[in-house]
């Protein structure tokens, strides 16, 4: 084991991919190193690969799907894959390539198949690709910072994926476009993965904190890689905790959790080459702050004035409180949504055991592809249905519904075609959307709570949802159908759907949650309410770090009561994490 500096730093790989679950640092951690590496002269590109990434926050550059150089550090730029923007130029390449030879009905009808969500799907990972398979890199290194560990999975299984669909393939899928450019991405697509499973030039870097939710996921994570065939993998435990103070209870807590998830740490993340990063007083947002992350000590000042007790702040916003405006009217859709990592299982688990004490039946499920409902609520109750939206599961429901249908009244060899068209990686977007559409349907007439997943995936699915809602309005308009309600309208409803919006009381949760309410507005959805979760305020902590960090956490709780939050309600820390229905039922 390596402390200071990362061993990973010692001989790095050409690509360094940073993956984990929501809220371990993936960021912070993939950005101190990048800028670490063009410190020591290197030619270095921060890529993101998260639709809700806060780069742009931590470095003071605004993200583009270009790279640009970072102010205050030489050799460095950064780049975001945005998905829309890769899905935009995506479709225009597309279409550039057509217009001189193709028919206007053609082209109509090549533009109309590439505005669905697997377009925007397979144009980020377009994009992706490429970095992976230049053949005259102008980057010594390529560092990745990953959306939430579900997502980042099917990102890295994408290159496997299509390279085995395409192979042999000559009429290609839909979502690609003609069927001219099929040869160079399916090169493409090859060399990527040829790259990404090189452990020569590649190598995937599982950050945790020391928890057992998130250490837990990284055991997995790490076994599904390895079936993957992506062997070259290190562990980075990040935020340990040391406490300074022997008579602060909630110092030596917090530390004996760390301590007790470490020791329990599963056998594939045993054997991986561990590396550790001290918690740090101080947020890791600016140079200074991402360099003196990978110190051995804390090289910025602690602050030293005072923060109100927590007696001071407005109790009357526990997550009873919440539960007890949700009950009232009887049914809807309750959606539980924010960055990865900040508890949002855990509310969504919580308020859904809530409804059931009031008398009400509750289903509750989860669009992650990371799901862990079952390892909190850890046991079943009377009146509480418990599922997930399996992408597996509904891909292959998708595929037996429309060869049922549409492939009824077709031959054997239509319908080989058609069942190989189905089995391109892009129609399990699909297939997650209609099961999401199903689950939102049966708010009608009872409380469905979803659990979904991190930020940026979400927003791929409300996505996919405003497509579908566009499709049908286009397709519907002139033929008298007022009746019509899509999924979006019943999003739109505030008397249907209650959208909760999760965050921790640090700067870049709340950032990013005030980003997805923008967005959400954008699509005339208004978050229902903020939930602030893990309020170190409530505990009490005289612990030199643990104070210093508590200035940043009552700024964010001023700045979330003052003006972000229409109604706000406050989760404070537990010495025990809330794991379990009794527990889970004591939050509300």
């Amino acid at each position: 084991m390596n402390h200071f500096p990362l061993a990973l730093l010692e001989d790095p790989s050409r690509y360094l991919f940073f993956t984990g679950k929501g809220g371990v640092g993936k960021t912070s951690v993939s950005t101190a190193v990048a800028v670490h590496l063009a410190d020591q002269g290197k030619r270095v590109l921060l890529v993101s690969t998260d639709a809700a990434s806060n780069l742009d926050q931590m470095l003071d550059v605004p993200l583009r799907n270009a790279a640009t150089p970072v102010p205050g550090v030489p050799g460095l730029s950064v780049l975001n894959i945005d998905p829309q923007a890769a899905a935009e130029a995506y479709r225009a390449r597309v279409i550039a390539q057509m217009a001189s030879t193709a028919e206007a009905g053609a082209v109509a009808t090549v533009r109309e198949q590439l505005s669905g969500a697997c377009t925007t799907e397979i144009a980020a990972f377009d994009e992706f690709a490429a970095l992976l398979s230049d053949p005259d890199p102008q980057w010594d290194h390529v560092v990745f910072d990953t959306a939430p560990t579900g997502h980042t999975l099917r990102l890295l299984s994408l290159p496997k994926a299509w390279s085995g669909f395409l192979a042999g393939n000559d009429r290609g899928a839909s979502c690609l476009g003609p069927h001219s450019g099929l040869k160079m991405q399916e090169a493409r697509f090859q060399a990527a993965w040829n790259a990404l499973s090189d452990a020569t030039q590649t190598t995937i870097v599982l950050v945790v904190r020391p928890d057992t939710g998130a250490i837990a996921e990284a055991a997995r994570t790490s076994t599904e890689l390895l079936e993957l065939g992506l062997q070259h993998q290190r562990l980075v435990v990040n935020g340990v905790f040391q406490a300074s103070a022997p008579d602060d209870t909630v110092a030596q807590a917090l530390q004996a959790l760390g301590e007790q998830a470490l020791a329990a740490m599963p056998a594939p993340l045993r054997v991986l080459p561990l590396d550790q990063i001290s918690l740090k007083a101080f947020d890791t947002v600016g140079l200074a702050a991402l360099r003196a992350l990978l110190g051995g000590t804390d090289s910025l000042p602690l602050q030293g004035a005072s923060v109100p007790a927590w007696d001071t702040l407005d109790k009357d916003q526990s997550l009873r409180a919440l539960t007890e405006a949700l009950a009232r009217t009887g049914h809807g859709l309750i959606m539980v949504m924010g960055k990865g990592g900040v508890g949002k299982t855990t509310v969504a688990a919580a308020l859904a055991l809530g409804l059931v004490q009031r008398g009400h039946s509750v289903h509750l499920s989860t669009t992650d592809p990371a799901a862990h409902l079952d390892q909190t609520l850890a046991g079943a109750v009377a009146g509480l249905r418990v599922d997930r939206i399996d992408p597996a599961v509904e891909t292959q429901r998708y595929i037996d519904k429309v060869m049922a249908t549409k492939g009824k009244g077709l031959d054997a060899q239509e319908q080989a075609l058609m069942l190989e068209d189905l089995r391109s990686p892009c129609t399990e977007e699909v297939a997650v959307f209609h099961a999401f559409s199903r689950v939102v349907a049966e708010a009608r007439s009872a409380f469905v709570v979803l659990d979904t997943a991190p930020t940026g995936h979400s927003l791929l699915l409300m996505d996919a949802t405003g497509a579908y809602h566009r499709q049908m309005v286009r397709e519907l308009s002139g033929h008298g159908s007022p009746s019509m309600v899509t999924p979006l309208m019943r999003l739109q409803d505030p008397d249907y759907t209650k959208v909760v919006l999760v965050t921790l009381p640090e700067t870049t949760p709340v950032t990013q949650a005030e980003e997805l309410q923008t967005d959400l507005r954008r699509a005339r959805i208004e978050p229902f309410a903020w939930v602030i979760n893990k309020s170190l305020l409530a505990a009490g902590t005289h612990d030199p770090v643990l104070q210093a960090r508590l200035h940043s956490e009552y700024a964010q709780v001023q700045r979330v009561q003052g003006g972000l939050a229409q109604r706000c309600f406050v989760v404070p820390w537990q010495a025990q994490p809330p794991v379990g229905v009794a527990a889970l039922q004591g939050m509300v």
